[in-house]
């Protein structure tokens, strides 16, 4: 299995839809994988898993408005990004 960093905010509906089916209910500090980048700065991230990749997705304040409005039926493979476009501007408007 691959293994990847992402910020939520390049993540993919093939990254979300696991996120959010794990973590519907939210996440517990207890779920929080904390580690140090190549600047020596720490990072909290949680884990999801795609069918050929464990993803570390980098936690941040945003990442559980994301995931509640993230609903997997709102997209399709080829409207990925404006998916992601879409999410963005929502999450600039509130921010």
């Amino acid at each position: 299995m691959r293994r990847g960093i992402v910020d939520f905010k390049k993540s993919t509906p093939k990254i979300l839809s696991p996120l959010v089916d794990k973590y519907s209910c939210g996440y517990g500090d207890d779920r929080v994988i904390i580690f140090k980048n190549s600047q020596n700065v720490p990072v909290e991230a949680i884990e999801t898993l795609t069918d050929d990749t464990v993803y570390l997705v980098k936690v941040s304040s945003r990442l559980e408005t994301n995931m509640a409005i993230f609903e997997e039926e709102d997209y399709n493979d080829s409207h990925s990004q404006e998916f992601i476009e879409d999410l963005k501007n929502k999450l600039d408007k509130e921010g």
